[in-house]
């Protein structure tokens, strides 16, 4: 595409501060720079490649954070990553064979299911408790399943690897968060590597939008590690809520049609 204008530049600068903050904390930050990409006139494809690329320095800025704070132990979760990397790089590669409409139709529930969880359950807290999936069946069943999805769609990946890892894996939230930030960082470069490979990116624009992605998410987890829960449960209660909203709002979701409702 054409070079932006600066002011569009600018907006989409902050647009990935933003976007890195919350994502350090609770996920979404995809809620923020894809519409601000599209809005700056990026054909959808090209929307979604470069939210990928600058969405990889966020990621990789949060996760070098929990690590660096003794919340996420690089070495033995590497397996993990791969596992989400290669499963977000098969989604993609099939994003095309899978009805874009179930997606667009089922995830506003499953994202509303998801807030209740948070906002419901009342021993939501720091503290690890008891897992309901060893290490292995969740790594080889649930990490690349949930890898394949940001692949293939993307949006509330980050609220899905949280709901796994606290429901499932009986992490406390600032532990789920400091690793979802690693799987979401791997299957956010599974999905990259097909875009590039499809030339469906701005890199000059992506680039520059990873280093305020650097940025924000520093001081997103900064913020987390210091409140924990506190700060972490009302954000993905929200950010979950608002995306689902954001979801359902839009004319061509097949989920206003399936409920009858009128644009």
């Amino acid at each position: 595409m054409s070079e932006l204008p600066v002011y569009l530049l600018l907006f989409l600068l902050v647009a990935a501060f933003l976007a890195g903050f919350i994502d350090s904390i609770a996920g979404g930050g995809g809620l923020v720079t894809i519409p601000a990409l599209l809005l700056s006139g990026m054909p959808p494809i090209t929307a979604l490649g470069t939210n990928k690329l600058q969405g990889l320095f966020g990621a990789a800025s949060s996760t070098i954070a929990y690590a660096r704070g003794g919340h996420v132990d690089l070495r033995k979760q590497f397996r993990f990553a791969v596992l989400s990397s290669l499963g977000a790089a098969l989604g993609a590669l099939a994003a095309t064979l899978i009805p874009g409409d179930f997606f667009h139709a089922i995830l506003p529930v499953l994202l509303i299911a998801i807030a209740l969880y948070f906002a419901f359950k009342p021993d939501m807290s720091d503290i690890d408790r008891a897992q309901r999936l060893t290490p292995l069946v969740f790594g080889a069943t649930i990490v690349p399943l949930i890898g394949a999805y940001d692949g293939v769609f993307g949006p509330g990946t980050g609220s899905f690897f949280m709901l796994a890892f606290v429901s499932l894996a009986g992490f406390g939230l600032l532990k789920a968060t400091a690793h979802t930030k690693l799987l979401n960082f791997a299957s956010n470069l599974g999905a990259f590597a097909v875009f590039a490979f499809a030339g469906a990116i701005a890199w000059k624009v992506g680039l520059m939008m990873g280093v305020a992605q650097i940025f924000g998410a520093q001081v997103g987890a900064r913020l987390a590690m210091r409140r924990g829960s506190a700060i972490i449960k009302p954000l993905l209660v929200l950010t979950c809520t608002i995306l689902a909203i954001k979801l359902v709002s839009d004319p061509a979701n097949p989920l206003r049609l399936w409920l009858g409702i009128t644009p």
